[in-house]
């Protein structure tokens, strides 16, 4: 998005994923980022503002299910994360799991079948995160320790033949050093337009119990999106 004129804004962001199965195992990745900067409303003649970042963060996760049955599995996950705006320097973290899934079926116009998925995880996850105040002035902060139980879980359901509801949502109870809980969870509507193309809206919550001081515990992101299936 971007706006000029009496106020001025601009912000970038974007998802990628990418998913492979074969007979015993899954691979995935996924990458995310987002940059906006905004300048307030002035008078005209007046000095210009000074535009401030308002979103600076980025992220990927990779992760590999060693199939077991056709529900079972366990995984490994690595990733990685940056929020400048949250105080996040950077947040490595590593975690080990078991996940069932619980159904997966294809969409089938002949049988009147609709794509449908339901997947959770419970896993044990240890992250290290360094902390830097960027805004609104540069000052160092402690680093804490992340680690303990992570539950997840994926729901997609396809509520027409073009529309498809998701739901992927996390939550992690650290119990090492303090205690902290962090939620993540990720809405969306989907509508086809082709086979690849898909318009959609999403809504995201973040939540952390225990934020860097001078953050809110809880963010919240509303986004209309253009989904293209490679």
């Amino acid at each position: 998005m971007s706006l000029t004129g009496n106020a001025s804004t601009l912000t970038v962001s974007g998802l990628a994923s990418a998913l492979r199965k074969t007979e015993r195992w899954i691979y995935s990745v996924k990458a995310f980022g987002a940059y906006g900067r905004s300048r307030p409303p002035q008078l005209e003649g007046e000095v210009e503002s000074l535009s401030q970042v308002v979103a600076l963060t980025a992220g990927i996760e990779l992760r590999g299910d060693r199939r077991f049955t056709e529900h079972l599995s366990g995984y490994l996950l690595a990733g990685a994360l940056t929020d400048h705006v949250g105080s996040v320097e950077s947040r490595p973290y590593g975690e080990a799991g078991a996940s069932i899934l619980w159904f997966d079926t294809k969409k089938d116009e002949k049988l009147g079948v609709r794509d449908s998925t339901l997947r959770t995880d419970f896993a044990f996850r240890y992250a290290r995160e360094t902390r830097f105040q960027y805004y609104p002035e540069r000052l160092d902060l402690p680093d804490v320790d992340l680690g303990g139980p992570r539950f997840g879980v994926l729901f997609r359901y396809g509520i027409s033949k073009d529309i498809t509801f998701q739901e992927e949502a996390e939550i992690l109870v650290s119990v090492i050093t303090e205690s902290r809980v962090l939620f993540n969870s990720q809405t969306q509507v989907m509508a086809n337009l082709t086979d690849a193309l898909a318009l959609g809206v999403g809504f995201q919550v973040k939540s952390d119990s225990a934020p860097p001081p001078g953050k809110v515990s809880t963010d919240t992101a509303l986004s209309f999106n253009l989904t293209i299936a490679l």
